[in-house]
């Protein structure tokens, strides 16, 4: 695991060379700050919001890499004061779908923070969130010697059609995609790597749900204190030192955990999922966008009377997709 764990970082300082600086402000990062490291193509409806969100939350600084956008997003990131950019019209897939410029990046900027990696369409929950920042979830991981803290994708949808009613620039995404399936959930244990891992939810039941072993998995670490010597594996779901990968009670217990609310399924789906079909830059020859394109001809509903609406993220300890552990 030592020698894949340098493999992977040799990779991604290979990898960085194709990253050009667009806006690079990291001089004004301070020691104590939070940072959110993201990937992004064609984003730019969405990130005045997730810009919006993040800061609110307590995030000071964020790191974006910019896969050949043509929308005007790398126009819009350059002028925030809080952000540095890198562009590439590099491979999305053999960068291990982004994996390798953002662990350049996280090595090279993030030693000594807490890091957040996430999507432009990720919203990070974690308990007490309507009440405190996130730099007191941060510092309480501090006290306790904690590295690394969990967060299950937990994807959203509205009731009815995905493309009834348009989303729009700074609009906050689950005023559409309010809904989500309570249960549906497997979980099992990576054996290799020791994380856990998660499938189901509505893409499970709808686009795969012939092959549900296929679905896409649903287990994150998005949140780490990050170290030089640390690396991504596949995504966020896994890292080494496998020990950061822990995030769970083996002896039946429960630690503290969040969710990410996937806000995927608004009206502007069906042109990215053609788009991300057409370049063939997913995992596994795109299998999972080849299921969206196939299910999404006749724009399903992907609501079903077991779905539950979002109300907060105590709805959530409570139906048990997340936990406040014993941070009280």
């Amino acid at each position: 695991m030592r020698l894949q764990r340098k493999r992977w970082r040799i990779r991604a300082l290979r990898k960085s060379r194709e990253l050009r600086p667009v806006i690079n402000r990291t001089g004004q990062i301070r020691p104590s700050d939070l940072l959110v490291f993201c990937t992004a193509r064609n984003e730019g409806i969405r990130l005045p919001y997730f810009l919006q969100y993040y800061r609110e939350m307590g995030v000071n600084h964020f790191f974006f890499v910019d896969n050949d956008s043509r929308d005007g997003s790398l126009e819009f990131l350059s002028r925030q004061e809080d952000v540095s950019v890198w562009s590439t019209r590099g491979s999305y897939k053999r960068a291990r779908f982004g994996v390798d410029w953002l662990n350049h990046l996280l090595r090279k900027y993030a030693h000594g923070h807490w890091a957040l990696t996430v999507d432009p369409d990720e919203f990070f929950l974690y308990p007490f969130c309507d009440t405190r920042p996130l730099r007191a979830l941060t510092d309480w991981l501090d006290a306790s010697s904690i590295k690394s803290f969990s967060a299950m994708l937990l994807d959203m949808y509205p009731k009815g059609r995905i493309d009834a009613q348009p989303y729009v620039a700074g609009q906050n995404p689950l005023e559409i995609a309010s809904w989500f399936d309570a249960g549906n959930y497997s979980i099992s244990r990576n054996r290799r790597f020791g994380n856990l891992w998660i499938q189901g939810g509505p893409r499970a039941r709808v686009f795969f749900a012939d092959a549900p072993q296929k679905a896409p998995a649903l287990n994150k670490i998005p949140l780490v204190k990050w170290d030089r010597r640390y690396a991504y594996v596949s995504s966020t779901h896994m890292l080494l030192p496998r020990g950061l990968n822990l995030v769970y009670d083996e002896w039946g217990g429960e630690k503290a955990s969040g969710l990410l609310l996937h806000t995927k399924f608004l009206d502007t789906f069906g042109t990215k999922a053609a788009e991300e079909l057409e370049r063939k830059q997913h995992y596994a020859a795109s299998v999972e966008y080849l299921a969206y394109h196939n299910g999404i001809k006749d724009n399903p509903d992907l609501w079903c009377r077991w779905s539950e609406k979002y109300i907060n993220w105590r709805q959530l300890e409570i139906l048990g997709l997340m936990s406040k552990g014993n941070w009280a």
